[in-house]
């Protein structure tokens, strides 16, 4: 199943603003209208904290929408057209998401947007095409979820050093390792797996990537209880986990360009229009108005200081879409726009403890106590994604042009060799 043709608007290049319209046309068929004045209980959670079967229905109603969406056209913009998408800019995309957020859309989850977003695209980019034909539209239109299997406890952002292995048995692999932080995996049908199939090769170059089905016979996959409460990210464990070369995905060894184009993917998404994660600025205000302290003067210079810091990360954030938008690489603008989203988050939580003191761990008020959820959240934002610590990292080695800091395998020394 392909994405639609359009007359109105198509990849040779017409009007944005047809576009919008055409978007908020068909949205009107499909939504109601989002109003101004509904006020539903407070959701300042990071992470949600959901039941399986709640997490389940919200799978459902966001999947539902997502194939109303693909078979509109609107599922797929920004791909080639020889990969199913519509090959527009990302503009576009943003287009699609700004005029979301003025309708009752079912919001979206990180299972979600992994599955349309990077595997997804991946998939039909680099599968055979019995791979495209299989997973490729299924994924897009979310038939299929698929979650990633990249970090491991011992290799989180640098991915490169990961220990995972993958041994050729017979016509297919047999794969043996651990993965961790993978958000969705208990509700996903595939995993998007990166192991090490050539242990004599640089780091970089040894490694293959996967796409397997994650009720294999040795997969196990277990919750890890966050301390806000919530289980959205799972471990796991591979154990003589056999599949067929078929599940190979890309050429023995191209793992990590096929990992560098997945993460770009990601980039470009973290220009995009979403919806805000945990609390925003302007519930911090509301708060401070709530406790009556909004009129205290180090009070209005915490105030400021966060909202001046929000402005800058969404600017930095349209900077990255632009970027994406007209074909070049975001580069170090979407570590600076990661460490600022980071930063936001954990400030605000921070001000609203202070604003709260001990009130933030009674509950007595629900809109005062969901609060919590934020404050025990947002530290885990400065992991997610790529650690603050390996932003920086990028920052420091490709604009400041610090010398990279001594890093050591388990095996030998890092070596100029594996920086190619």
């Amino acid at each position: 199943m392909s994405a639609p043709a359009h007359t109105a608007v198509d990849a040779a290049g017409s009007d944005l603003d047809a576009f919008r319209a055409e978007v908020r046309d068909w949205l009107a068929t499909v939504a109601a209208p989002r109003s101004a004045t509904a006020r539903g209980p407070a959701d300042l959670a990071v992470f949600r904290n959901l039941a399986d079967e709640q997490e389940r229905q919200l799978l459902d109603a966001a999947r539902n929408y997502r194939r109303q969406r693909f078979d509109a056209g609107y599922g797929a913009l920004t791909l080639a057209p020889e990969h199913g998408g519509r090959g527009l800019p990302a503009s576009y995309a943003s287009e699609v998401a700004r005029a979301e957020l003025e309708f009752e859309v079912p919001p979206s989850t990180e299972l979600i947007s992994v599955t349309t977003g990077l595997v997804g695209p991946a998939v039909a980019m680099f599968g055979t095409g019995r791979q495209r034909a299989d997973y490729a539209t299924p994924l897009l239109r979310t038939d299929l979820l698929a979650c990633q299997l990249f970090s491991e406890p011992g290799a989180g952002s640098d991915l490169a050093s990961l220990s995972c292995r993958a041994v050729r048995d017979g016509d297919g692999w047999r794969i043996d390792g651990q993965k961790v932080w993978s958000s969705g995996a208990r509700f996903a049908d595939l995993g998007m797996l990166l192991a090490r199939t050539d242990p004599d090769l640089p780091k970089h170059k040894g490694i293959t990537a996967f796409l397997i089905p994650l009720d294999a016979p040795g997969v196990e996959i277990r919750p890890i209880r966050q301390m806000s409460g919530g289980a959205s990210f799972n471990e796991v464990f591979l154990n003589d986990v056999r599949v067929p070369d078929t599940a190979r995905l890309g050429d023995v060894g191209q793992g990590w360009k096929i990992a560098g184009a997945t993460l770009a993917f990601e980039r470009t998404a973290s220009g995009s229009v979403t919806r805000k994660k945990g609390g925003s600025v302007a519930e911090l205000v509301e708060l401070a108005q709530q406790v009556a302290v909004a009129d205290d003067p180090v009070v209005r210079q915490q105030l400021a200081d966060v909202y001046i810091r929000a402005e800058l990360r969404k600017a930095t954030a349209d900077r990255v879409a632009r970027a994406a938008a007209a074909g070049r690489s975001p580069g170090p603008a979407a570590s600076v726009g990661k460490l600022m989203a980071s930063d936001v988050l954990v400030r605000i939580g921070e001000i609203a403890a202070d604003l709260l003191g001990n009130d933030i761990a009674v509950d007595t008020d629900p809109s005062r106590f969901a609060w919590t959820e934020h404050l025990l959240g947002s530290p885990g934002y400065r992991l997610a994604g790529g650690t603050d610590q390996i932003q920086r990292n990028i920052i420091g080695e490709r604009v400041l042009g610090l010398p990279p800091e001594p890093r050591v395998d388990k095996d030998r020394p890092f070596s100029a060799r594996d920086r190619r």
